[in-house]
């Protein structure tokens, strides 16, 4: 058992946390802003309400599937975790998108738009993102 909170730990402590400015850049970099008609904004303001940023975060569903990383990509839908079926749409392990380089994690995400629910398919997005001016999100960030 101390092993197992010994590694939690360890896990909790290496786990990157973008900047909301920072994180802003590397999305632009990969070509984010305007991606099937979504702005940086909307891409910096789902990320903040999904995960806070965080590449490492976790969280399991009441209906036993779990999303993973700074997008919270689900386990059942897009990636395979070995833990429930899945579809794996985005043909990746879902360790893949706890990377501190969340290159995966934003080719996951833009395939997770190109369905018909685009950006909507995320809760986050629909209930904190959609229809509000988000231009706070990217301010002050030279992008």
């Amino acid at each position: 058992m101390k092993s197992l909170v010994f590694l939690l730990l360890v896990a909790l402590a290496s786990a990157k946390v973008y900047q909301r400015c920072e994180l802003a850049r590397i999305l632009k970099r990969n070509g984010m802003d305007g991606y099937r008609g979504n702005s940086l904004a909307d891409w910096v303001c789902l990320a903040e309400h999904e995960s806070r940023y965080n590449t490492r975060a976790i969280n399991r569903n009441t209906d036993g599937s779990t999303d993973y990383g700074i997008f919270q990509i689900n386990n059942r839908w897009w990636c395979s975790d070995g833990q429930i079926q899945s579809s794996n749409g985005c043909n990746i392990r879902c360790s893949e998108l706890q990377t501190d380089d969340i290159t995966v994690a934003i080719n996951c995400a833009k395939r997770v738009t190109r369905d018909p629910n685009g950006i909507g398919a995320w809760v986050a997005w629909r209930r904190y993102c959609q229809n509000r001016d988000l231009s706070s999100y990217v301010a002050g960030c030279g992008v």
